[in-house]
């Protein structure tokens, strides 16, 4: 009987089926950080319980790090404890950190991958809701909360209700300026922030194989804002070219077996999916969200919704009280609103192919004045290879601050963020209310729309910014 790759990867994990309908589902590596991993060294402190694989397991300082030149622990006051905590628990159960100083220090879903730890087939944790990042290379992904990785770190093992299967094929091909951000947010609105709730997606089509692996990161980053449970691209000779070499990826002997193994991993012909959609990729413009979860989406050119466009009364009450949060009117066009900040990075769009888009968009031009704008690479390895291209002079000389890495702005767990009525562009992945600093209203968008909007200092489309 044909079969899901889903299907595949979770039943050549499958340890045991509990009594309660959960079954316990073998995890390869997973990868720890200061905010929450804490918690948990406490409860096995308490338990008496080991970390059962320490190999396997690793440590990330990002949420609470500042991203301010020559940080250190003390430079957000706030973090020092969770730094601290991170880098003792760490180090009395044996497990790799990379700390402040560490040349791939960086945020847990950007180095993960960028050094092979993640791999095609492969099943992964993370006590972080954008866990599925990492489905980009065709791996099986899971954010958890402290309770989970506390069984996780004891057992190697994670326990789990089986997922619902979706098939998301992209067809088409993406127009200029149009990148997995965009496309990524169109799902998003078209099937709501809870669509693929309890399910694992698979994303598949003519747009999602012509995707750089960054864009496949990007695109199943925002999985979580759709309700998935997971979600990932089958892996490609792209992908296997991308890994080679990495340094925790299998070499020489081990990665030809590893490769032989990962040229089978796909869904079968006539495989049954619980779920399916398809998305016409090749009309997309560029996609900005104009409301308070990311399912409030609407094309550049577009207009702000009307809530008596509604069809039922909860979802016309949430779209009254976004406008109201927002500071908008029904019919404004959304192009042409003043912005007061732009911030470019985060898991979702940090990695050298965001910045080098962002680069070419910003090189010559000047941040609009009253504009702060932003730029914080997710890793130190990405930070030096965008320095040795000459990136950070691009931005620094259009005026961008160009920070150290880390997750910095998203959700505002290092001090940055933004003041009170602000209006911010962001490439991070959630526009909640307050998310980025108190009552700040924020627009979630592709890199080089931030960076045009930077430029423009007010809501642009980079389509017609001359000269990009």
């Amino acid at each position: 009987m044909p079969g899901t790759l889903f299907d595949k990867i979770w039943d050549a994990h499958l340890v045991a089926r509990r009594a309660d309908g959960r079954e316990l589902i073998y995890i390869d590596r997973h990868m720890l950080h200061e905010l929450h991993a804490h918690h948990a060294f406490e409860q096995l402190q308490k338990q008496q319980r080991p970390v059962r694989r320490p190999d396997l397991t690793f440590s990330a300082q990002d949420h609470t790090v500042s991203t301010q030149p020559g940080r250190h622990d003390g430079s957000f006051p706030s973090g020092a404890a969770f730094i601290k905590a991170m880098r003792e628990g760490s180090r009395r159960n044996g497990i790799r950190l990379f700390d402040l100083d560490d040349p791939e220090q960086g945020i847990s879903h950007v180095i993960a991958p960028e050094l092979g730890m993640v791999l095609p087939g492969a099943t992964h944790a993370v006590p972080d809701s954008h866990a599925s990042t990492v489905g980009g290379l065709g791996a099986l992904a899971f954010g958890c909360g402290t309770t989970e990785m506390t069984h996780i770190l004891a057992t190697q093992m994670i326990a789990m209700k089986r997922p619902k299967s979706m098939l998301i094929r992209l067809e088409g091909r993406l127009g200029s300026h149009v990148s997995a951000k965009d496309v990524a947010l169109r799902i998003i609105a078209e099937i709501g922030s809870s669509g693929a709730r309890g399910h694992v997606v698979e994303y598949a089509g003519s747009a999602a194989r012509a995707m750089p692996i960054e864009q496949r990161m990007t695109l199943c980053n925002l999985n979580i804002e759709m309700g998935g449970r997971s979600g990932f691209v089958g892996p490609d000779e792209a992908t296997f070219q991308w890994l080679a070499g990495r340094p925790y990826a299998p070499q020489g002997a081990m990665w030809d077996r590893a490769l032989a193994i990962w040229r089978t991993l796909k869904s079968d012909d006539g495989a049954k999916f619980d779920t399916e959609h398809t998305l016409d990729c090749s009309s997309l413009e560029p996609q900005i969200t104009w409301g308070t979860d990311p399912s409030q989406v609407l094309g550049i050119s577009g207009r702000v919704p009307d809530p008596a466009s509604a069809t039922d009364g909860s979802r016309c009450a949430a779209m009254e009280s976004a406008l109201g949060y927002m500071g908008l009117q029904p019919g404004m066009t959304i192009a042409g609103l003043p912005v007061h900040r732009v911030f470019i990075g985060s898991c979702t769009n940090s990695r050298l192919p965001d910045l080098q888009a962002a680069a070419d968009v910003v090189r010559g031009r000047h941040v609009a004045q009253g504009v702060v704008a932003m730029v914080v690479p997710g890793s130190t390895t990405v930070k030096r290879a965008a320095e040795a291209e000459g990136l950070d002079r691009v931005f620094r000389d259009a005026g961008f601050f160009w920070g150290e890495s880390g997750c910095s702005m998203c959700a505002g767990g290092n001090g940055d963020r933004g003041e009170p009525g602000e209006r911010c562009v962001s490439t991070t992945n959630r526009n909640f209310e307050n998310r980025q600093g108190p009552k700040v209203r924020t627009h979630l968008v592709s890199p080089v729309t931030a960076a045009a909007s930077a430029i423009a200092g007010k809501i642009a489309d980079v389509r017609q910014l001359g000269g990009a």
